[in-house]
């Protein structure tokens, strides 16, 4: 067999080839595991829209409805409003994070749930553990005034993490604004049973 001259027309070639071998391999891999992604991101989201709802035995949440662009899932217990769990997008530090938040029928916090997050680990990424507390689970974003203390507001930011608290409550006045605006209607439909039950001075300040 003869073998190929090393000239550049066939090295081209032959790194064409192997970017084609390996774009259809990546393609393959990236097929076979979407399904298992997929199936993994609902289970994820589905456990969140019960962690964040008022947790009352017999709840009902609804298929979500797109209002003011959030998912919202309306949630009945006994035919009455009990509540509802929103999905909703922010710029923060790092780039977008996703929340689900829950409220109660009155608007009052129930909970809330990190989706995703790109914040700095250690400074942003605290918005869960940081924001699960008083000052924001059990209060009304119409009754209180929901900004960082730094802007004469009421909650606490984490600290070094300006930026990010700012971008966390942001996004549950959004999500709160589009629950208390949602069409009831629409909101109360198509019901569907899901839930039964029950910083160190050596590191990067985000300001």
């Amino acid at each position: 067999m003869a073998k190929m001259k090393s000239t550049l027309s066939n090295m081209l070639l032959s790194l064409t080839l192997i970017a084609l071998v390996a774009a259809g391999l990546l393609a393959g891999v990236y097929t076979m595991t979407k399904a298992t992604i997929d199936a993994t991101n609902a289970a994820k989201q589905q456990a969140a829209i019960i962690a964040v709802l008022p947790q009352q035995e017999g709840l009902e949440i609804a298929e979500p409805i797109m209002h003011e662009g959030m998912e919202i899932y309306c949630a009945t217990l006994d035919g009455q409003t009990a509540g509802a769990a929103v999905k909703v997008a922010e710029n923060g530090f790092g780039g977008t994070f996703n929340l689900m938040v829950g409220f109660d029928a009155e608007g009052a916090i129930t909970g809330f749930q990190v989706l995703d997050h790109q914040e700095t680990p250690g400074l942003g990424s605290k918005m869960q553990e940081w924001f699960a507390n008083p000052q924001v689970i059990g209060q009304k974003v119409g009754e209180t005034n929901f900004t960082v203390s730094k802007d004469g507001g009421d909650v606490d930011a984490i600290t070094a993490a300006t930026i990010s608290s700012r971008a966390f409550l942001l996004a549950v006045t959004k999500a709160y604004n589009a629950f208390m605006s949602a069409p009831a209607a629409d909101a109360a439909s198509g019901a569907t049973v899901m839930a039964e039950e029950n910083e160190t001075e050596n590191e990067t300040v985000e300001e």
